[in-house]
């Protein structure tokens, strides 16, 4: 049992990180890796909302969806559930945290439509994971998706005092480098127990 859940952190963290590895979660990826506190903040965010909405979408899918065999609408019911819970955490971080609601800006709401958040969803129905399971991977595709943002965050912040080509300055650099982090990444796949 617990070399199973071992199994799941190593490929979720490492051999099949959503971003570096199924290139899920470009979007806040790019956007909110300027500087390594929102990274940090970011990653947090996609944490919670991801391990509760595979929470919520798992009782969707088995005890709502599967009941009436209404599975074809699994899609749209994920997506409802997910955008339910990023509003809260946008209230959340709005109140409590205004800082970092302000540094996220418009990547906050963006989680909605988050790539990794709805693919992870689907990917705890497809390979039929039990309740803890699915959290497990959920939470370990999150730690796993904060991990290459905070990676390419530093890395990012280093080139910004480096001196760079001017053709290759500001998003190209970026774009190479997240290729180099993904290209490394890349070296974990197939290891798992």
């Amino acid at each position: 049992m617990i070399g199973k859940f071992v199994s799941i952190a190593i490929i979720a963290i490492l051999s099949e990180n959503f971003v570096l590895a199924k290139f899920l979660g470009i979007c806040p990826f790019l956007g909110v890796s300027k500087k390594t506190d929102t990274a940090i903040g970011m990653g947090l965010a996609v944490t919670f909302v991801m391990t509760f909405a595979s929470i919520l979408t798992y009782l969707t899918y088995y005890y709502v969806l599967v009941p009436f065999n209404i599975e074809y609408l699994q899609t749209l019911a994920f997506i409802l559930v997910i955008a339910f819970l990023v509003q809260f955490v946008e209230m959340f971080v709005a109140k409590m945290v205004p800082s970092l609601y302000a540094a996220l800006g418009i990547y906050l709401p963006l989680i909605t439509t988050n790539c990794a958040v709805l693919g992870a969803a689907i990917i705890n129905i497809e390979k039929m994971y039990s309740l803890p399971e699915t959290i497990w991977f959920s939470f370990c595709s999150a730690i796993g998706f904060t991990v290459a943002i905070v990676l390419f965050a530093g890395v990012r912040e280093r080139l910004e005092n480096s001196d760079i080509p001017k053709a290759l300055q500001g998003f190209p650099i970026a774009l190479i480098t997240a290729g180099l982090i993904s290209m490394a990444f890349l070296g974990f796949s197939g290891l798992s127990f």
